[in-house]
């Protein structure tokens, strides 16, 4: 019995970092309406950005988040003055199929650069047995990494001025530009700081489990569940949508193979847009 309660402990700890990676994909829903398909890839280039600066500048993974988050901040706004503020308020198929042509664009450059090897960061934290089970330092480190940095989001977006602009453009933004704020410049800020966040979560994942340049689909997949489950533009349910989906992962993992955990996970994605179209924790736009 208490082993299926680690195995929940450590489903959670990894759900935090599941859900940190839904809030970069439902803030951007949420303030524009627009599903990233470059997600997987960008928390991918994460999880490489991390792997590089740790092995090449040394130090811990957790000091190369922060030049990780500030590189995805700036190929966030690149992408999205490429690709997608020309199809803001087109039909939905236009911003699916422009997202989509730019996540094949990085998923192939890098695959020609770092080809589909299998990459693992050297890294550990002393973790704590207990009743001859062990959670790991890393899960442990990566989950608090991720709960600070959301909470870092709602006070941003809560008491700062850009966050309060960001807030107003989601929920009408005629209305915003009434009021003289620029939307163009906050809807790429937004955007930008979407893809930021999935890079960071790309690094906690780095420290986590090997990876490839493929890793980040099944990873975005995840944060499509999670975004379901937390309810579509809602940051702060996306990371209850994260505990949740970790406790699930957990609690079936010591009573059947891993391989149909994701079979699992699918089935609760399609049963709660039936049952809840808008999600557990459905509200109004990134508010």
């Amino acid at each position: 019995m208490f082993g299926v309660i680690a195995s929940m402990v450590d489903g959670l700890l990894l759900g935090a970092v599941y859900g940190l990676a839904a809030i970069g994909l439902t803030l951007i829903w949420g303030v524009m309406n627009i599903i990233n398909l470059t997600h997987g890839a960008l928390i991918a280039l994460g999880m490489f950005g991390v792997y590089f600066l740790t092995a090449r500048v040394g130090g811990s993974p957790y000091v190369a988040l922060l030049p990780v988050a500030v590189l995805g901040f700036v190929a966030g706004l690149a992408i999205y003055g490429l690709s997608v503020h020309r199809v803001i308020a087109r039909p939905p198929l236009m911003s699916l199929l422009s997202t989509f042509a730019v996540n094949m664009v990085i998923i192939g450059a890098g695959t020609a650069f770092w080809s589909t090897s299998i990459y693992n960061l050297p890294f550990s934290v002393p973790g704590i047995t207990w009743q001859g089970f062990t959670f790991t330092g890393a899960h442990m480190l990566a989950a608090a990494v991720a709960v600070v940095v959301a909470g870092a989001l709602y006070l941003f977006m809560r008491h700062t001025r850009l966050g309060k602009a960001i807030r107003a453009v989601a929920n009408n933004r005629q209305a915003a530009e009434l009021m003289g704020i620029p939307s163009g410049r906050i809807l790429a800020v937004a955007f930008a700081l979407g893809v930021a966040l999935a890079a960071v979560a790309g690094g906690l994942i780095a420290t986590l489990f090997p990876f490839t340049v493929l890793s980040g689909s099944g990873y975005q997949l995840k944060s499509f569940v999670v975004t379901v489950l937390g309810g579509l533009g809602n940051p702060a349910g996306a990371l209850v949508g994260g505990l949740l989906l970790g406790l699930i992962e957990g609690g079936v993992t010591p009573f059947i193979a891993v391989s149909w955990t994701p079979v699992i996970e699918f089935v609760l994605f399609v049963l709660i847009l039936i049952a809840f179209p808008k999600g557990l924790f459905a509200r109004g736009a990134a508010r």
